[in-house]
């Protein structure tokens, strides 16, 4: 139910209530000093603190303790007890932040009320601010492909764990989507998920903005490691951090401890750590930008993240979801994709990826005619444009190849567009471009083509140092 630490100098008053608050289903910890309390709060901050004013063979007394608890755990409540309560102890408790003041002897029915109603209050008050403050991107998954689904197959054996995951894959391609899916699905989905840019966030300010800070009148600025703690901490493009950092961050998965900036005392976290990266880390750590530690340290699961060119047959419920997404929450219009429509976008270079085809529809939408289906003259011009109906514009290189050679060359490049697009289904192909499945078998073999397994799907591509001849 709850990890709580009672703080009192005399043994009988702290095992009684502890016994108490066990036979009510909490947990308990014990401490008889100032010294032995912060030692307790530094190992593991406590859901609760039962604290007497008065502390025998100690430097700090139960103020001090609730003032320094409030600085630097502003979200534990603090029940005083005192067994020399009066209204002047009562009220500087409650002005330093503590939730109530009971004296001794007290009434156990009124404590137990007390401590429920504290914990009640603090998991509200949490809440509350985690809903504030979590970022909401969505981890819905989208796709059908053989590439999603073994994507998808991965991911959901990873969730369960607390297993270091490093997803791979070309920038755009829902590396961070991933990494959202694993936190939702697992058994810290109600904790935080905190993601870090590491390319976004200077050099000299990663180690303030991880690790956090404490000013020269020790107020405390938490960092996103401690406010990561309990659920998932994402390093985006991990390859980008700091080499400075690198080492500390190595410490940090190694003893799930770290020190704030300014600071001197240790502070224990408990996070799981998902990276991402769009580089190759050995071609990183052979040129000395990444250390092989950290590397070895994040990489225990890897996950490589297809693009969407590996996944064409995905980019129409890709392209349905984000029309849905932008209508709930732009306004923007709901409209359908016209066949034509899906075809081009399956056969349109996508360099930028998910992200990039998400773009195309939100300008589509915005600048788009009315609310009919969306048709392919309203999406980005990525082939040389027709002139007249029925008629395309030759690329130079093409408009000087004699007939046969010029055939030869768009037969292969729009057959390889089609299979890509169907995500190497030569049945489905066939049916599209109207041959039977022998004859095509056929020609792509006399032009060269071949499929491969490539990201859990198959891709079509042109065999390297084959003499292609034209269909006789």
């Amino acid at each position: 139910m709850g990890d709580i630490l009672i703080v009192d100098d005399e043994r009988d008053i702290r095992e009684l209530i502890s016994d108490i608050l066990k036979d009510e289903g909490y947990t308990t910890r014990l401490a008889a000093n100032s010294d032995s309390c912060m030692a307790e709060i530094n190992a593991e901050t406590p859901a609760l603190m039962v604290l007497d004013i008065w502390l025998k063979d100690s430097h700090m007394d139960g103020i001090d303790i609730l003032k320094h608890v409030k600085r630097d755990h502003p979200g534990v409540p603090v029940v005083i007890i005192s067994g020399h309560g009066n209204i002047e102890i009562a009220v500087a408790a409650i002005k330093q932040g503590a939730y109530d003041f009971i004296e001794k002897p007290f009434n156990i029915d009124q404590l137990l009320v007390v401590i429920r109603r504290a914990m009640e209050t603090s998991r509200l008050r949490r809440e509350n601010s985690e809903l504030k403050r979590r970022d909401t991107a969505p981890a819905e998954m989208i796709g059908g492909s053989t590439a999603f689904k073994s994507l998808k197959s991965q991911l959901d054996k990873v969730t369960k764990s607390n297993g270091r995951v490093m997803l791979t894959g070309p920038a755009g391609a829902g590396k961070e989507i991933a990494a959202r899916y694993i936190h939702a699905q697992s058994n810290r989905a109600e904790a935080p998920f905190v993601s870090v840019s590491s390319a976004s966030v200077e050099a000299d300010r990663m180690e303030e903005v991880l690790f956090g800070r404490e000013t020269p009148d020790h107020r405390v600025e938490p960092g996103l490691l401690e406010q990561a703690s309990g659920g998932v901490i994402y390093f985006d493009e991990v390859a980008d951090m700091p080499s400075g950092t690198q080492s500390k961050i190595l410490r940090v998965l190694t003893e799930q401890t770290f020190t704030r900036v300014g600071g001197s005392e240790k502070v224990k976290v408990d996070v799981r750590v998902i990276s991402s990266t769009n580089k190759d880390l050995q071609v990183e750590i052979d040129e000395g930008r990444f250390r092989q530690e950290l590397f070895h340290r994040l990489n225990v699961v890897p996950i490589a993240v297809p693009s969407l060119e590996d996944r064409r047959e995905d980019i129409p419920d890709l392209a349905k979801h984000f029309i849905e997404t932008f209508n709930r929450s732009q306004g923007l219009p709901l409209r359908e994709l016209s066949e034509e429509a899906v075809a081009q976008l399956q056969t349109m270079q996508w360099p930028g990826n998910v992200r990039q085809l998400k773009n195309v529809i939100e300008r589509v939408l915005i600048l788009g005619d009315g609310t009919g289906p969306i048709e392919p003259r309203e999406l980005p011009d990525t082939m040389p444009p027709a002139v007249a109906e029925g008629r395309v514009v030759l690329a130079g290189g093409l408009a000087t190849l004699p007939l046969r050679e010029a055939r030869e060359l768009f037969e292969r490049e729009y057959l390889l567009t089609q299979i890509n697009r169907f995500g190497g289904n030569i049945s489905r192909t066939a049916t599209f471009v109207g041959m039977e499945r022998s004859a095509l078998h056929r020609k792509l073999k006399s032009l060269g083509v071949v499929t491969a397994a490539k990201g859990g799907g198959r891709v079509a591509y042109v065999e390297e140092d084959e003499t292609v001849g034209a269909e006789g």
